[in-house]
């Protein structure tokens, strides 16, 4: 039983082991084939320009039972890992840049689990081209060395290069091309001109895919190609034209010329040999090696003055046999030697110094003819040909002619005939330059030209001013000086002797020494500024033919203080009323200050310090505490009101003059006037009759004015309007007698104001005025007849003209009238008359 049991376990063992075993699969790789991106990896393909981090593949498979599975992804030891893998997602990732110049196939160890079952594969990735190799010369050397008579067309080289890519492009089946390098058809190779030749050879390849885009990849490399230098070039002559010159005073042997020939083929140039061919006469040689033309015979046996010779240059071999040559022709002049300078000359042949005697200022364009001059250059053609010019000061003369050729006659023109001055230049020096043109020795010749300058009458006499400013002191005593005149006349002898004269209103007074210039006074004349302070009047200065200028004299004559102050009186009385002014004047009759200025001051009063006076007017007044003729009676006892005042009238000039006068000043208190303004004014110039008088005749003087401006106005509008106001008939009112009531001190004179004359507008023809002035002009016309209408305003009758003004009727009333001040004055003095009186008794 036991061992029944024991069976039927171990039974039971195999059983489940056997169950276990046949539900664990191994998982494995799908097999999608190379063009799938996902599968087992087998036989994946990948182009060498992907990019680093592109997922290139996705691993896959599954577990039979359906387990999770993972990936994994492995290199062999050793190997470059190039890619990674992500264990769930089997995501392959290209982790490092690919190069298939470098590396064409990968092995990748891929694997997948269960977590069980682990399976293994080893597959391939082939790493595809790209065209990202350039093509590669293989043979291009640096240099190429080619003769310059290669043929056209021909071949000269074979470039050959290698393309590493193996793409689909033109290298497809053999990674390499061959270029041949050849002459261009028509063209030919010249070392003579030029040597070197520079030549950029470009392989490109067929162009295939990189980065998915179509690239074409190239190559370039310069290649220098030297020319190499044959025998194909004759000699030539460097320098060419020649032209060679035979002088004078060449002897057999001289070097004429020297012609230099060099080979065409300058690479490898050959020796010249010189021949001359024909032209010479006979009378030329030539250096066969050195090209040195020379003269065999004397100048004077020569033929010819030009000789045209043909010189040969050949090439020389190295046997020594004349080969190629060129020809070209060499032009022989026989000329002068230019060995004589110009040379001027005299009557009595060669003179380097000309001198002559003038007068100043001759005409301008005139010839001087005292000059006799030639001049003359002994060579022949180009050398004697050459410009004459005169060098001086300014531009006074001109020479001609300016171009001379072997010989001419010297003529010198006067061209600046002011400058020509004596008295600027006694004597006027030129040089006369004769200086050759077109030679390279320029040999130049020089004369001294010697003028002396006579003198004319060609100025007047000239004033050191234009006027002349003199002072003299009134009261000078006859004959004396006043000032001195200067005019100077630069010609020389009696023509610049020099006869003064004055003239002029002012002149009366003056004399001048007609030989000196200076100016004094009459015996006679007695100066006072108080006169006359003020003369002027012209100097005259005359040479001997009576040309002559002008100035003028001002004369001033100098206030003296020769007049002292005077008052009017010697005593005078005033009166004043406290707080006004009292105002004395004293008269100087100096012409001018400091000396007419005057300045007043009080030398004694009685009583003392009462009076202040001012010092430039001469007005008195009371010390400011005297308000009241209380305080005057406190200050005096006396009960007489009229004080004493030395006054002192000093001018202001050295010496001072002064003058004193005794002013008795009546004071006396102010009243106030009803008659305003004007009565006080009257009051206030009761002493001065003369300013009343003025202002009454200038008051009536502006009233008529105006009286005939609104006249004339009037007139001409009635005038212009064809008609005239109708006339006015004048009612005159009767005017009550002007009364007078002379009020309390301090109160104004009232007035009754009188009536005003009024008219009222009347319709009449040919009527007259009540008051029988005749009528104004114009009134014989017909009056255009009006009509009166109740309310029309009054008019007021002027009392000049008859001129009729409109005003507003006024009522009747007190108010101070100006017409009665003459009055008011009188009465007001007739007051104060008796209040002195009285005061005093």
């Amino acid at each position: 039983m036991q061992n029944v049991k024991k069976l039927h376990f171990s039974l039971l063992l195999v059983l489940v082991h056997v169950c276990f075993a046949q539900a664990d699969y191994a998982p494995f790789f799908y097999d999608n084939g190379p063009y799938s991106n996902n599968g087992n990896l087998a036989l994946f393909s990948l182009s060498e320009d992907t990019p680093v981090g592109t997922q290139i593949y996705a691993l896959n498979g599954t577990d039979p039972e359906g387990q999770e599975v993972r990936y994994g992804l492995s290199f062999e030891p050793g190997a470059k890992e190039y890619f990674r893998v992500e264990p769930k997602s089997g995501n392959i990732t290209l982790v490092e840049q690919l190069d298939r110049e470098i590396l064409d196939s990968i092995e990748v160890l891929v694997s997948i689990t269960d977590g069980r079952s682990k399976v293994t594969e080893k597959v391939t990735v082939f790493v595809m081209d790209a065209n990202d190799e350039r093509p590669v010369f293989k043979n291009l050397p640096s240099f190429l060395d080619v003769p310059e008579n290669s043929e056209s067309g021909s071949s000269i080289y074979k470039v050959l290069a290698v393309d590493r890519d193996t793409g689909s492009g033109a290298f497809n089946m053999m990674p390499f091309f061959l270029g041949v390098l050849r002459i261009k058809p028509g063209e030919t190779l010249d070392y003579e001109r030029s040597t070197t030749h520079f030549i950029t050879v470009v392989a490109k390849d067929g162009g295939g895919n990189y980065n998915g885009k179509e690239q074409v990849m190239s190559s370039s490399a310069t290649l220098t190609i030297n020319v190499i230098d044959t025998q194909d070039t004759p000699p030539s002559f460097v320098g060419t034209p020649y032209f060679g010159y035979v002088y004078e005073v060449s002897v057999p042997g001289s070097e004429i010329f020297t012609v230099f020939a060099k080979d065409g083929d300058l690479g490898m140039p050959k020796p010249i040999h010189y021949s001359l061919e024909n032209g010479t006469d006979g009378v030329f040689s030539i250096n066969k090696t050195s090209g040195v033309i020379s003269l065999l015979t004397y100048p004077i046996y020569l033929k010819r003055e030009i000789f045209n010779m043909k010189v040969k240059a050949s090439e020389v071999s190295p046997e020594g046999n004349l080969m190629d040559y060129g020809v070209t022709t060499v032009v022989i002049r026989v000329v002068d030697l230019n060995n004589h300078p110009p040379t001027f000359y005299g009557e009595n042949g060669p003179q380097n110094m000309f001198e002559m005697t003038m007068y100043e200022h001759p005409p301008e364009g005139e010839i001087i003819r005292g000059l006799k001059i030639t001049v003359n250059d002994s060579d022949q053609g180009s050398n004697a040909k050459f410009n004459l010019r005169l060098v001086g000061p300014g531009r006074m003369l001109r020479v001609v002619p300016q171009t001379v050729l072997n010989e001419a006659q010297v003529t010198i023109l006067v061209e600046d005939s002011a400058a020509m001055d004596y008295e600027k230049y006694h004597f006027l020096t030129f040089k006369l330059l004769a200086v050759e043109i077109d030679t390279p020795e320029r040999f130049s010749a020089t004369a001294d030209i010697i003028i002396h300058l006579l003198d004319t009458n060609d100025n007047a006499p000239k004033f050191s001013s234009v006027y002349y400013i003199a002072r003299i002191p009134e009261n000078s005593p006859g004959n004396s000086n006043v000032v001195s005149v200067t005019a100077t006349d630069p010609d020389s002898g009696f023509w610049g002797e020099v006869k003064y004269s004055i003239y002029g209103s002012g002149a009366d007074l003056f004399l001048i020494d007609s030989a000196s210039g200076i100016i004094y006074t009459q015996p006679w004349a007695s100066l006072d500024a108080e006169v006359k302070s003020k003369y002027n009047f012209y100097v005259k200065a005359e040479d001997t033919e009576g040309k002559y200028s002008l100035a003028e004299v001002f004369v001033t004559v100098l206030d003296l203080n020769d007049h002292p102050p005077e008052f009017n009186e010697n005593f005078l009385e005033k009166t004043m009323i406290i707080g006004a002014l009292v105002k004395i004047e004293a008269q100087d009759d100096d012409a001018e200050g400091p000396n007419n200025v005057i300045e007043y001051s009080i030398m004694k009063t009685d009583p003392e310090n009462i009076f202040d006076i001012n010092a430039d007017t001469g007005e008195i007044k009371l010390k400011s505490y005297i308000k009241s003729m209380d305080i005057v009676q406190n200050i005096t006892k006396q009960k007489d009101c009229t004080w004493s005042v030395v006054v002192q009238a000093q001018d202001r000039g050295l010496p001072s003059f002064s003058t004193t006068t005794v002013v008795k000043i009546d004071i006396t208190e102010a009243t106030q006037l009803r008659g305003g303004p004007l009565a006080s004014f009257f009051m206030l110039s009761r002493d001065k009759p003369l300013h009343i008088l003025g202002m009454i005749a200038g008051v009536i003087s502006l009233m008529v004015m105006v009286t005939v401006f609104i006249s004339t106005i009037m007139f001409m509008r009635n005038k212009k309007s064809n008609r005239i106001l109708p006339h006015r008939r004048i009612r005159r009112r009767n005017k009550p007698p002007v009364t007078f009531k002379f009020p309390n001190p301090g109160e104004k004179f009232l007035i009754q104001e009188p009536e005003v004359m009024v008219v009222d507008s009347v319709n009449c023809s040919n009527c007259n005025i009540a008051s029988g002035h005749p009528l104004p002009p114009n009134h014989n016309m017909n009056v255009v007849t009006g009509h009166h209408w109740p309310g029309d305003r009054q008019w007021v009758v002027p009392t000049v003209l008859g001129t009729v003004a409109q005003i507003k009727p006024k009522r009747n009333r007190n108010r101070p009238v100006d017409s009665v001040n003459a009055a008011l004055v009188s009465e007001l003095k007739m007051r104060l008359d008796q209040r002195r009186l009285a005061n005093c008794s």
